[in-house]
């Protein structure tokens, strides 16, 4: 069954994982943990799932631009907030020691391993990586249609075809050109521009303001989607959460687009139920 072009299940797991970011849940010290992290421009976040890849805990975090465009700027930023996050989740009683992490995609070898390094350096195991649309797939639950990844810094494309990624594309487009948008029309710091985009009570009133982005976001992904046709798109990331995107994208694109209920959660989920399969992959046969 599906809710708003989302199934039941793929929205069940999201809502689950919000709630399991209070960190208040049951603990499962005997339990297989397998981490998720999605190194963003505006937000670190480490989603945690069990051997069923049910979301058990999580913890986001302001990153405070340590990534910018996909890239990692700040290690030792990154690197102390990552350190922080798995401090909390082993002192909830969720002892993380294996994960994977996501990259932009089209980012190649050294920049792809940065984000490994990062891992790394907490005293995590890396599982693998996997791009960020890709990533969001796994949640979404979907076969055919483009994600669309709309970070902080970046705007992801991945075209999925018989479950299978046959496209990716990454472009400098993201949260953080809104809030320059924004900070030059009220002449305030980014910082300041950044709250008042994220104030449900502001939103409307600029919404206006920042249409213009959001049709550049389109423009974009109309452009890579000319030789790789869809029928529908699938929003995630910190700005698709913005009411009114999918409206915009609608518009500008003539596909049919769908938003789960917090697109920020989807890609860091994906990415630790990438870790979760990508482990159990490992396994031994056993007769």
């Amino acid at each position: 069954m599906k809710i708003n072009g989302i199934s039941e299940s793929a929205n069940k797991r999201i809502a689950v994982f919000e709630a399991a970011l209070k960190l208040n849940g049951n603990r499962y010290p005997a339990q297989p943990l397998f981490a998720g992290v999605d190194l963003g421009t505006a937000y670190i976040v480490t989603a945690v799932v069990d051997s069923k890849g049910m979301p058990v805990a999580g913890v986001l975090t302001r990153s405070q631009s340590s990534i910018r465009d996909g890239l990692i700027l700040d290690y030792v930023g990154a690197i102390t907030l990552l350190r922080k996050q798995v401090a909390m989740l082993h002192r909830a009683g969720f002892p993380v020691k294996i994960a994977s992490a996501a990259f932009p995609p089209g980012t190649m070898g050294r920049n792809t391993q940065a984000f490994a390094n990062v891992l790394q350096s907490v005293g995590l195991e890396v599982s693998g990586l996997i791009d960020e649309p890709s990533a969001a797939s796994l949640v979404l639950e979907i076969t055919e249609g483009a994600v669309v990844d709309i970070g902080g810094g970046t705007t992801g494309i991945s075209v999925i075809r018989n479950g299978q990624v046959v496209y990716t594309a990454d472009e400098p487009t993201g949260g953080i050109h809104l809030d320059l948008v924004l900070a030059g029309h009220y002449r305030i710091d980014a910082q300041v521009a950044e709250g008042i985009k994220t104030d449900p009570s502001r939103q409307p009133e600029i919404f206006s303001l920042v249409r213009p982005v959001f049709q550049k976001m389109a423009s974009i992904v109309r452009h890579h989607l000319q030789e790789h046709p869809v029928k529908t798109l699938y929003l995630v990331g910190g700005t698709s959460c913005f009411p009114g995107i999918e409206e915009v994208m609608e518009s500008e694109t003539g596909l049919d687009v769908v938003k789960p209920d917090n697109p920020l959660l989807v890609t860091p989920l994906g990415i630790a139920i990438s870790c979760m399969m990508k482990s159990a992959s490992k396994q031994p046969v056993r007769n």
